[in-house]
């Protein structure tokens, strides 16, 4: 059984404050430890990118630019 957003956020307005707030504390632990993950990949990445000299460094404000712009 799929539930809609909508219907998944009207159940939680309905359950009682402190359900709500182990919800809450549930869901920045979950949110907290994806971004963490994210973190982790994206250094691998960087660290695999700098490995195979895919990553380069400049001190040079209009390739930085350049670069950004790119991507």
């Amino acid at each position: 059984m799929k539930t809609s957003f909508a219907n998944l956020v009207e159940q939680i307005r309905s359950r009682p404050q402190e359900e709500k707030e182990e919800l809450r504390f549930l869901l920045e632990k979950a949110l907290i430890q994806e971004r963490r993950r994210q973190m982790l990949e994206n250094y691998r990445q960087s660290r695999e990118e700098l490995k195979s000299r895919r990553l380069t460094f400049s001190g040079k404000i209009g390739q930085l630019k350049s670069e950004l712009a790119s991507h």
